[in-house]
């Protein structure tokens, strides 16, 4: 239910945009960041300081597009979001030796400090690449190829790094299963050891 809820605004953009047009479909997307504020709420649980920083957005580039009448104010959106992810995992590893990735994984995962370096970098800039690239794609390209962008390939771009992502920590998830697999196979072959 929370992947449909994360993709929802998205999907709804995308038909909306296809049927009425930009306008329309940029009050679907304020329409749809309401709902998934009142999501969690309806959940009781505490919404995400990523969630109110995309509503926020939302809400301000989504309502100056609709009163303005002017579509590059939902499209600095999508540039600025990237570029204020990048930003974050940054400044906040940099200055505040705070690495947001480590927080978000470090759960599930455990991993040697100089990865969860790398995999903060790589992220940021990944969001730094998506920034750029949505730039590029909303000022030089057509309406309709930037939302299709916006919606399939950015999406499409987030799968993709994310596997490669668990493809490159696979290989230290292994080392640790094989460590803990060769101390079973020395405890099996001498059980009196700890004796």
């Amino acid at each position: 239910m929370k992947l449909f809820i994360e993709y929802f605004p998205l999907l709804l953009f995308f038909i909306i945009n296809s049927i009425a047009g930009i306008y329309w479909a940029t009050g679907s997307l304020i329409v749809a960041a309401f709902v998934q504020i009142f999501y969690y709420k309806i959940k009781k649980e505490k919404i995400p300081a990523k969630q109110w920083i995309i509503f926020g957005l939302i809400v301000v580039f989504g309502g100056l597009t609709i009163y303005l009448q002017n579509d590059a104010f939902l499209k600095w959106k999508v540039t600025i979001i990237n570029a204020f992810f990048a930003g974050a995992l940054l400044v906040s590893n940099t200055f505040f030796n705070k690495n947001i990735i480590k927080e978000f994984l470090a759960e599930s995962l455990s991993l040697p400090e100089n990865i969860w370096s790398r995999l903060n970098l790589a992220w940021a800039l990944f969001f730094l690449f998506c920034s750029g690239l949505n730039y590029y794609i909303a000022f030089n390209y057509d309406l309709d190829t930037w939302v299709n962008f916006k919606v399939f390939g950015l999406t499409s771009l987030m799968f993709l790094f994310s596997i490669t992502s668990i493809l490159f920590l696979y290989k230290y998830l292994e080392v640790e299963e094989e460590e803990v697999n060769d101390t079973d196979i020395v405890n099996n072959e001498n059980p009196n050891k700890s004796t």
